[in-house]
């Protein structure tokens, strides 16, 4: 009997009425199925669904790319999912210091995912999330036999999409970061994350004169900034992602995680990777670190079918499924990378050398909400010529950020927020 069913005790009544010879038999099987809410919609949330119907729990998978803004309709109705998955680790951070989050202390062992994804997932006394899907970003994708020169490249090679479903403006902080960690390298960057070392970070000439490099690229072209502002970032629906919806051949570089692959279809074969730092504007071409990013785990629920589900995903055995069958990647230690020679390359370097989790995803709702805005701004301005005000909007961050750090202060800030960004191992 599976841990699911140790509440679902068969309570069977048998009676015999001799008169009739009749039996009665009666069975209360609850089939409540676990609700999950996640970001993956279309074709990833179907792998999803199928590697999750491997595991003989009844679930109820919703995917929605305003998933911020669904979950807390959630939570204030009294009706969150069991289970959520979202890379904002400084939004499940909010959930746990208010007590909706369930500690995940027995469900599987942090150790097997080591650094930075192991510092990420613990607080103090417990934890809370677990890493289910591993990325790696700091790389640029090309076309197969189109390898570019190791130099600052100029925006008409870029294939930019700034939109989203529900959160436009991310792929904008993904350069920013990207910029910050290979100028200034993981210390730096991993304290402008995190809002440490008593520095006004978003007012300092490490993040201001990155984000210059950022908008002086994109001033290089107005009617390209402005096509990549309303430009999804996956490319045409049903099309082959950015990089290869060129008939034209305008673009041929994509600075993107690797999840793009999932956007490439069948030209995913032909798609190819290098580090980003020789190709951004003024980076000095030095691979300082990766930046990476995960999609975590967290429990809203106490039901033993939604703890099962979350220690079977997150068990070797499931978290191989999971690669095997949905071509992602792992950050659990015990899952031996495995697919083509690309493939092989993103999983060694999520597991090696110095990675930083993706800045904007530990920062506090706030503040990133403040990020992805400014980055906006900048795009549109750009794409309007004008003069991109970046002091000012840098200005703007800065004092959401002191409003949170105010409430750290006074002792109601986050507690469980991560305390640590990057490793060197």
């Amino acid at each position: 009997m599976t841990r699911r069913f140790r509440t679902l005790v068969f309570g069977v009544v048998m009676l015999l009425i001799a008169a009739g010879g009749m039996v009665v038999v009666w069975a209360q099987h609850d089939e409540e199925p676990v609700t999950i809410l996640g970001t993956w919609t279309a074709g990833q949330a179907e792998r999803f669904e199928t590697v999750l119907r491997g595991f003989g729990i009844p679930f109820r998978y919703q995917g929605t790319a305003a998933q911020r803004e669904v979950l807390l309709s959630k939570v204030q109705a009294g009706d969150p999912p069991d289970i959520v998955i979202m890379p904002g680790l400084g939004e499940l951070a909010e959930y746990a210091d208010q007590g909706l989050l369930e500690p995940l202390d027995d469900l599987y062992d942090p150790r097997e995912y080591g650094a930075p994804w192991m510092a990420a997932a613990s607080s103090p006394g417990h934890v809370y999330w677990v890493p289910v899907k591993a990325d790696l970003k700091s790389i640029v994708w090309y076309r197969e036999g189109r390898r570019p020169d190791a130099s600052p490249a100029p925006l008409e090679r870029w294939c930019v999409g700034m939109g989203d479903d529900g959160t436009s403006g991310w792929p904008g902080t993904d350069w920013v970061e990207d910029l910050v960690l290979q100028r200034e390298g993981p210390e730096v960057y991993e304290k402008w994350a995190l809002g440490t070392g008593g520095t006004k970070w978003w007012r300092s000439d490490a993040v201001r004169t990155a984000w210059e490099a950022w908008a002086g690229l994109l001033r290089q072209d107005e009617r390209a900034a402005g096509r990549a502002l309303l430009t999804d970032h996956r490319g045409d629906p049903g099309g082959h992602g950015l990089l290869f919806d060129n008939p034209s051949g305008e673009c041929a570089l994509e600075h993107q995680g690797s999840f793009a692959l999932s956007f490439y279809g069948s030209d995913a074969k032909h798609a190819r990777l290098m580090d980003s730092a020789p190709l951004l504007p003024d980076s000095g071409g030095r691979v300082r670190a990766h930046e990476v990013t995960g999609d975590f785990a967290a429990l809203f629920s106490d039901r033993p079918e939604a703890q099962e589900l979350i220690e079977l995903l997150a068990s070797k055995k499931g978290q191989r499924k999971w690669v095997e069958q949905a071509g992602v990647f792992s950050a659990n230690r015990r899952v031996k990378p495995e697919g083509d020679a690309v493939k092989g390359e993103i999983a060694r370097r999520l597991r090696e050398g110095p990675r930083c989790l993706d800045a904007s995803d530990v920062m506090a709702p706030a503040v990133r909400d403040a990020f992805y805005e400014a980055v906006l701004l900048t795009m549109a301005r750009a794409a309007a010529g004008q003069d991109p005000g970046i002091s000012d909007l840098l200005q703007d961050v800065q004092l959401v950020q002191d409003a949170h750090d105010a409430q750290d202060v006074r002792g109601v800030g986050s507690r469980a927020a991560p305390k640590t960004v990057c490793s060197t191992r």
